[in-house]
């Protein structure tokens, strides 16, 4: 999963508008889906809806851009991922798309943007974190995007986490 831009379809370019039920079903989510069999059924009863009502609701925000996605956010650092490098490449214009692509499609990326560079000072207009269990770890990874991104990447830098910030998406209240 990554948050590499896609073009926004013609439903998706209009402001969506949220009725209470839809604002029901966000606010119970945005915390995080019942962890069981079946969670959209769990949120169903919870809510007095239907599972299928919640489920056509889901499908319908994500296609009109109100919810992005819905993944499983692990605890990087629980599972013993303690390097955080957000590798910054210089790439030419004309292969971003693609190469943005397939560099959010690997599996040592968990984020990968592409982003205007800031001349002269800043010349990177792709962001990709990777995620280590050590720098050289990291440093691995790293170096496999490089080898994928080849004769178009004009230079890169890793920007190594220092402290853990709080991780949260927009919340909204009931």
């Amino acid at each position: 999963m990554t948050g590499y831009p896609r073009a926004l379809n013609e439903t998706q370019q209009t402001s969506p508008s949220l009725d209470a039920t839809d604002r029901r079903i966000i606010v119970a989510t945005q915390a995080g889906l019942p962890l069981v069999a079946e969670p959209y059924a769990a949120l169903a009863r919870q809510l007095g809806l239907e599972a299928d009502e919640v489920l056509q609701r889901v499908a319908a925000m994500q296609e009109n851009g109100m919810i992005r996605r819905i993944a499983a956010v692990p605890n990087h650092y629980a599972l013993g991922y303690t390097i955080n490098g957000m590798s910054v490449w210089n790439i030419t214009d004309d292969h971003i798309s693609e190469l943005g692509r397939q560099v959010g499609a690997l599996d040592c990326v968990s984020h990968c943007y592409h982003r205007p560079r800031h001349l002269p000072l800043w010349p990177y207009n792709l962001f990709a974190m990777v995620h280590g269990r050590s720098r050289q770890d990291a440093e691995e990874k790293v170096s496999g995007i490089e080898v994928l991104l080849g004769e178009y990447c004009r230079g890169h830098e890793v920007l190594y986490s220092k402290r853990i910030l709080k991780k949260t998406g927009l919340r909204i209240q009931g």
